[in-house]
């Protein structure tokens, strides 16, 4: 018999649209949270089609002050900021031209720099200089939104990429082109398990497999990386639809 624990909170939506109202009203109210605390927010982006909506959302929200929100990637293809599959672009496409941050504030990840390492290792640097520390002196981004793929990756941690899924020191790490996969640059487990809050989203049937295997008590986050958000020492928030949940 398999047991399922899902890590955090779980929010079951009626469909895509509902779960991009709800991740965005989470993200706006962290980040509020957040800048009512210190007086500034960071938050730290994911790619894909899934939180399109959200950020589309998000955009139009007049709540939020977002001259005090330093934001981050939390992956990027090696690809130009104005290529169709760069995250940056689709963030500015539907965020960033929005509410048009000061450009001091936002923090893209160089998918087009010639040595990635190098680039994995400044932004790491920018995320020091710019996110809190947490009380173990590790950076604690207010808010991080993923998403979870089909085969059970997360940020651009891959199954059976086990050096990139076992980083425990560095922040930022380049990820090598795997047959059709870009090489790429990405967050470590380190920097989303300290994370103040986690909204990860998920949509549609094809979700449903990766995500049983994220929840079940016992797994190998080598298989699904995305169990990685189990070791989170914030909130965490699974936003699905129903067609993901099976329900």
């Amino acid at each position: 018999m398999t047991t399922k624990v899902v890590p955090g909170q779980l929010v079951a939506m009626p469909d895509a649209a509902g779960v991009a109202r709800e991740a965005s009203s989470r993200v706006a109210k962290a980040l509020r949270s957040a800048i009512a605390r210190s007086g500034h927010a960071t938050l730290a982006l994911s790619g894909g089609n899934t939180p399109r909506e959200a950020y589309a959302l998000l955009g139009r929200d007049r709540t939020v002050d977002w001259t005090r929100v330093d934001l981050f990637w939390v992956d990027e293809r090696a690809v130009a900021p104005t290529h169709e599959r760069s995250n940056y672009l689709t963030a500015k496409a539907t965020l960033l031209d929005a509410i048009a941050p000061p450009s001091g504030r936002v923090h893209r990840m160089p998918g087009e720099a010639a040595d990635l390492d190098a680039a994995a290792r400044d932004y790491e640097q920018a995320i020091r200089e710019h996110v809190e520390l947490g009380g173990d002196g590790v950076p604690a981004f207010d808010v991080v939104v993923l998403g979870i793929g089909d085969d059970g990756h997360t940020a651009s941690l891959f199954p059976g990429d086990a050096a990139t899924i076992d980083e425990r020191h560095r922040l930022v790490v380049p990820v090598a082109a795997r047959g059709e996969l870009e090489a790429r640059l990405t967050l470590t487990a380190p920097a989303l398990e300290h994370a103040r809050t986690v909204l990860l989203l998920a949509v549609g049937a094809g979700k449903r497999a990766a995500l049983e295997r994220a929840w079940l008590a016992q797994g190998d986050v080598h298989d699904t990386p995305a169990r990685v958000v189990r070791g989170c020492q914030g909130v965490v928030t699974w936003i699905i639809d129903k067609a993901a949940g099976g329900l």
